[in-house]
C-alpha cells in the first residue's frame, strides 16, 4: 500500500466534508432556521413540529442534540458492522451521499419551512457523523504510530483550508447576491445547497482512491443483531482499558463544549449581537485560516511538550474564550477577536485528540471505538447544545446560555489532568504487539 497516496486520499475527505461543518452547521443553517422559526412562533415564542411545542430560539440547538441521540443509536452499530465485515469504504459512500442529498435539499426550505429544515438537519448530521466514524477508522491503517499526530494534524489543516475556500466563495456570492437578483434568503439556501454539492464532488476522490478494507465475509442480517453484542463488548473493552476510558470521558466532556461553541457561534452572533451574514462568514472564514495554522502549531507543541500538555493548554484557552464571549463580546471587532482565539485552538484540540485516541485503540477495533469517539466529534454536541437551549429558554439570555458551556471544559480538563496518557499508549502498544 502506497501510504503517501492513501494519506492524500484520506486528507481529501476532510477537504470534502468541511463545507458541511462550516457553511451548514456553523454559519448559515443556525441563524436561518432560528430566524424563520421566530417569524412563525406564537405569542409565547414557541413553534409546533409534528405536534410538539418547541421554543423557537432554541430550535436549532435542540435539533443538534436530537440528531446526536440518533447518532448514539446508529453509529456504534455501523462501527461494529464495519469492523466485522471490513466494508468501511462502501458504508462511507452510502452515508456520505445520503447526507449530501439531505444537504442539497435544504435549498427547498422556504420562509415557513422550519420543520423541513429541522428534519433535514437531523438526517444530514446523523449521516455526517456516521461517515466520520468510517473515515477516522482509516487512520490506523494509513499511518504508523509515531506518525499519527502529524497525519491527523495535516488532515484537520487540509479540511480547514477547504472550508476556507468554500466560505470565501460564499462571501463573494452573498456580497453580490443583489446583482444577480437573489434575496438574502435565496442566497443562504443556495450556499446550503452548494455545500452539499461540494461534499458530493470532492468525496469522489477518497471513495475512488482509498483501498477497501473489505474482508472475505458476506453480509447477513444476523450481523445487525451481533453488532448490539459488539457494542456491549466495546463498552466492556473500553472500561477494561482504564486510560482509554478516562480519556474518552475527558474528550466527551471538553469536546462537547467545543462542538457546541462551533455550532452556536453564528446563532449567538446573529441573535445577540445582530450581526449580518457577511460578518458571520468573514468571522468563520477567519477561524478557518487561523485554525489551519493552529493545527500545525499545536502539532509542534505536541512534539515539543507532549500531547497531553498541549491539550490542557488548548482547553484553558477555550475557557478564556467562553468567558470573553460572556463578559466582553459586544461589537463586530470583538467577534473577530473571538474568532482568532477559537481558530488558534480549534484545529489543535481536535487533531491531537483524534491522534491520542487512535493510539489507545486495540488493533481491529478502530471503527467500533471511533463510533463512540464520534459521539462528540465534529458537529455532534448533545449535552452542550441541549444545556444551551434549556438555558436560553429559561433565562432568555444568550450570554448566560453561552456561559453555561464552561461546565464542560472545566470537567473535561480535570479528568484529562488525572489521565496518564503515556501509560495507556504503552499498554495498548504492548497488547497489539502480543496479538
Amino acid at each position: 500500500m502506497n501510504n503517501k497516496l492513501q494519506k492524500f486520499y484520506w486528507y481529501m475527505y476532510d477537504w470534502a466534508n468541511s463545507a458541511y461543518t462550516t457553511s451548514v452547521i456553523t454559519v448559515f443553517l443556525g441563524p436561518f432556521l432560528t430566524s424563520i422559526a421566530l417569524n412563525s412562533a406564537d405569542i409565547n415564542g414557541f413553534v409546533n413540529i409534528f405536534g410538539i411545542e418547541i421554543y423557537a430560539s432554541s430550535l436549532f440547538a435542540y435539533m443538534i442534540s436530537l440528531s446526536v441521540i440518533f447518532q448514539f443509536v446508529f453509529m456504534p452499530i455501523i462501527g461494529a458492522i464495519a469492523d466485522k465485515l471490513g466494508n468501511n469504504k462502501l458504508l462511507l459512500g452510502v452515508f456520505t451521499y445520503i447526507g449530501v442529498l439531505a444537504t442539497i435539499a435544504m435549498f427547498f426550505i422556504d420562509d415557513k419551512g422550519y420543520a423541513l429544515g429541522a428534519v433535514l438537519l437531523i438526517i444530514s448530521n446523523v449521516c455526517f457523523g456516521i461517515s466520520i466514524v468510517l473515515y477516522n477508522s482509516y487512520l490506523s491503517y494509513i499511518s504508523d504510530l509515531e506518525d499519527r499526530d502529524k497525519t491527523s494534524s495535516i488532515g484537520w489543516a487540509v479540511g480547514y483550508l477547504g472550508a476556507a475556500i468554500y466560505l470565501a466563495l460564499n462571501l463573494f456570492f452573498v456580497q453580490n447576491a443583489e446583482k444577480y437578483n437573489f434575496s438574502t434568503g435565496d442566497a443562504v439556501r443556495i450556499c446550503l445547497m452548494g455545500a452539499g454539492i461540494w461534499w458530493a464532488v470532492f468525496s469522489l476522490i477518497p471513495l475512488i482512491g482509498l483501498k477497501s478494507l473489505k474482508k472475505n465475509t458476506k453480509f447477513h442480517y444476523s450481523h445487525i443483531l451481533s453488532s448490539f453484542k459488539e457494542i456491549k463488548h466495546t463498552l466492556i473493552s473500553i472500561k477494561k482499558h482504564k486510560v482509554t476510558f478516562n480519556f474518552f470521558i475527558a474528550y466527551l466532556l471538553y469536546n462537547d463544549g467545543v462542538q457546541a461553541v462551533i455550532a452556536l457561534a453564528a446563532v449567538y452572533g446573529s441573535q445577540e449581537l445582530k450581526l449580518g451574514n457577511e460578518v458571520l462568514i468573514k468571522a468563520i472564514l477567519l477561524v478557518q485560516f487561523v485554525a489551519f495554522v493552529g493545527s500545525l502549531l499545536f502539532n509542534f507543541l505536541s512534539q515539543k511538550f507532549g500531547n497531553k500538555n498541549s491539550l490542557i493548554l488548548s482547553i484553558f484557552i477555550w475557557i478564556i474564550a467562553i468567558f470573553y464571549a460572556y463578559q466582553w463580546l459586544y461589537t463586530e471587532n470583538d467577534f473577530y477577536l473571538l474568532s482568532i482565539i477559537i481558530g488558534l485552538v480549534l484545529g489543535g484540540t481536535q487533531a491531537i485528540s483524534r491522534s491520542v485516541f487512535s493510539q489507545l485503540i486495540p488493533t481491529g477495533k478502530e471503527a467500533e471505538y471511533f463510533s463512540f469517539y464520534e459521539l462528540t466529534d465534529r458537529g455532534t454536541s448533545w449535552f452542550g447544545t441541549l444545556l444551551f437551549g434549556l438555558s436560553l429558554q429559561f433565562t432568555q439570555s444568550y450570554r448566560l446560555a453561552i456561559l453555561s458551556l464552561l461546565l464542560f471544559f472545566i470537567m473535561g480538563v480535570i479528568v484529562l489532568i488525572k489521565t496518564n496518557i503515556n501509560k495507556g499508549i504503552e499498554e495498548i502498544t504492548t497488547l497489539n504487539n502480543s496479538n
